[in-house]
């Protein structure tokens, strides 16, 4: 029998009610769920938790609704109540209802496409959604549910023991300077609102998106900078010599500059001595993100003014839950503003979650240790078939010398693997056995049509493909995140869709 069984559409990648994959086994699949095809999204129980509304938080605001009398009207059920405020400012002068009751806060409007669509992407691109274990809660409260769903959770001091696990990573770092959040997208939000808010007060509104980054970075970027012109990417993350007549031509208007250590989806690693020198000797702040190989695989504090992160991968590696976490250097001169502004924009993880977290942290070492065993082997398979064009991962040639510069040890590689094909996406997609739906750094295997999901507009349009393409990203390119199942049979089922 095949080590990997294909495994249904729409189901939860794991199994877990809060699971936060989906099972999307065909490009059929994947073009349906982008293009919100009734045909796919009815076969969906749930998804990626700042995507798809969780069932329960479905349920508990129907419910709300109906004890409100507002029938006709959609609820969206924040994670605070500042989130709530912050939303229905977002969404402006219409007809919106603040709601806050028993601790449950949110904001509701009449039905209409437009507004929802406006108020599901802030809360998206920031991490703003109420968490499924609170809905869950909440029902359990109600009688709605019979029973919460049977885990294992750390019965301490959850967010103490968490820390606990994170000291390794940042090991001059004391514990007021790791901050937790609801997501890692909301330690970035948070991140770049008090290092834009203590800049601005220096005149400085410049962003610099250091290459292609990941999608909610690049909204936040280009929605919340001060004016269009405020924002700038760079291409080429390593072309240094370019920054450095950026710098020179604007380097007293540059607030900060952002950048992934290695970037989503190329896994490409500046030279982050370089880069922070730079920025250093200009007055701009560094925001550093080492989600896809992880902070525990890489030291990149020293280089940066904050380091913000996504605690769901690899330390949260059965995928049930979401967490993130924002570092502020100790060292760095503007560390009490940042550590002061920072912690009070941050979205509280729901003690539920939290305690879910500190049952797995602990795993990390040993998680990661596997995954790094297969890593190589995975890359390299790939990286000799003939119908494979081309393999990125954190000792890709390119940049293997500024990725190992930072490594904690040479084999800390991570489980990101991006590969493009010489031959159809849809046929070997189709055919390969291996769990199919967005997230990385889980004990699952998982890969997708990584641009399809993230990008859909860029990868059907003629305008779109153009500016991949000036990007060096194919639109066809897969991301493949490799989990602690047996690397033989992950192999063996890329060989059988390989042909």
């Amino acid at each position: 029998m095949p080590a990997f069984q294909p495994i249904p559409l729409g189901q939860r990648i794991p199994a877990s009610i809060h699971g936060v994959s989906c099972s999307l086994p065909t490009m059929h699949a994947v073009r349906g769920y982008e293009e919100r095809d009734p045909a796919v999204m009815s076969h969906l129980t749930s998804g990626y938790p700042r995507f798809v509304v969780h069932p329960f938080l479905v349920q508990l605001a129907k419910v709300l609704l109906e004890e409100r009398g507002l029938p006709g009207h959609r609820l969206w059920l924040t994670s605070s109540a500042r989130m709530a405020d912050e939303l229905a400012a977002h969404l402006g002068p219409v007809a919106v209802i603040p709601f806050h009751q028993g601790g449950l806060h949110g904001v509701a409007h009449p039905e209409d496409a437009e507004l929802a669509a406006r108020a599901k992407t802030f809360l998206q691109n920031i991490g703003g959604f109420l968490s499924s274990r609170a809905a869950e809660d909440e029902l359990l409260r109600r009688g709605l549910l019979p029973a919460a769903q049977p885990e294992v959770s750390f019965a301490g001091d959850a967010a103490a023991e968490v820390k606990r696990h994170l000291r390794p990573a940042f090991p001059a770092v004391a514990d007021t300077d790791l901050l937790l959040a609801n997501c890692g997208m909301n330690a970035i939000h948070a991140a770049f609102r008090a290092v834009s808010e203590l800049q601005a007060t220096r005149g400085r509104t410049i962003w610099v998106q250091l290459g292609w980054l990941y999608l909610d970075t690049i909204a936040i970027l280009k929605k919340f900078t001060a004016t269009p012109a405020d924002y700038i990417y760079v291409r080429d993350v390593f072309d240094q010599a370019g920054l450095a007549r950026l710098f020179a031509e604007q380097g007293d208007r540059i607030a900060g500059l952002i950048t992934e250590v290695p970037t989503n989806p190329l896994i490409q690693t500046p030279d982050l001595p370089a880069l922070a020198a730079l920025a250093r000797r200009h007055g701009a702040l560094v925001v550093l993100d080492p989600s896809i190989t992880s902070a525990f695989n890489l030291e990149v504090l020293p280089h940066a003014d904050v380091v913000v992160t996504s605690l769901t991968k690899y330390t949260a590696s059965e995928g049930d839950l979401t967490s993130g976490l924002a570092v502020v250097n100790p060292a760095r001169p503007d560390a009490a503003f940042l550590r002061r502004q920072i912690a009070a924009r941050l979205e509280p993880v729901y003690p539920r979650e939290l305690a879910r977290l500190a049952a797995q942290i602990g795993q990390t070492g040993s998680v990661l240790g596997q995954i790094h065993a297969s890593v190589p082997r995975v890359a390299a398979f790939l990286g000799q078939h003939a119908g494979v064009k081309e393999v990125f991962w954190a000792l890709h040639p390119a940049s293997r010398e500024n990725y190992l510069r930072a490594a904690r040890s040479p084999g800390a590689v991570g489980s990101v693997i991006s590969f493009s094909l010489r031959g159809s996406l849809e046929k070997f997609y189709d055919r390969l056995r291996l769990p199919k739906g967005p997230s990385f750094g889980m004990k699952t295997t998982l890969i997708c049509p990584f641009m399809y999901l993230a990008h859909y507009d860029l990868v059907t349009t003629p305008a779109g493909r153009a500016e991949l393409a000036a990007s060096g990203i194919d639109p066809d390119l897969l991301r493949l995140s490799v989990g602690i199942e047996p690397v033989e049979d992950i192999i063996a089922a890329l060989a059988e869709a390989l042909g």
